[in-house]
């Protein structure tokens, strides 16, 4: 993960810990967006440190942290479409570290802004199979969850 947690190491640091992370073996990327930056919109700073990270790593998969549960609707929207179109390939709610976690109506914004353009990991306080499900209905095409193998053994139960 990088710029874990709050997102505010200068875009130079960003890419270069990814580029260390893929020639170390990393396959995917999570990068927490300047959130600072997005609240201030300023957008072109926001789309430059993602566009120097995605430069960083090619051929891998950039996942775009946005923390979604410290954001108002309109900067999710916002933060979704300039991830997009600064080459993420992801768009992921939260690291769960800061307050608010995923939730069905902020999955459910990103999957509207972004249409099929990127994949949406929800991430953040998923702990149960209804969550699970729930957040897949809005949208989700991935799940970051600490508590995997209790939601996987109760879907096992459902079958």
């Amino acid at each position: 993960m990088i710029g874990f947690p709050h997102g505010t190491d200068a875009a130079a640091v960003k890419a270069f810990a990814a580029a260390q992370a893929v020639a170390q073996g990393a396959d995917e990327i999570d990068m927490v967006i300047s959130l600072g930056a997005l609240r201030a919109g300023e957008d072109e700073a926001v789309t430059g440190e993602i566009r120097f990270v995605r430069a960083a790593m090619p051929g891998h998969t950039l996942k775009v942290i946005l923390e979604t549960g410290t954001l108002t609707p309109a900067d999710i929207v916002r933060a979704a479409l300039l991830a997009v179109a600064s080459g993420a390939d992801f768009v992921k709610t939260s690291t769960g570290f800061q307050g608010g976690g995923a939730t069905p109506e902020a999955v459910s914004l990103l999957r509207a802004a972004v249409g099929g353009l990127a994949g949406i990991k929800a991430s953040g306080g998923i702990r149960t199979l209804e969550e699970a499900r729930a957040m897949l209905a809005a949208g989700a095409t991935r799940l970051g969850m600490s508590r995997t193998v209790e939601v996987l053994d109760a879907w096992g139960e459902t079958l």
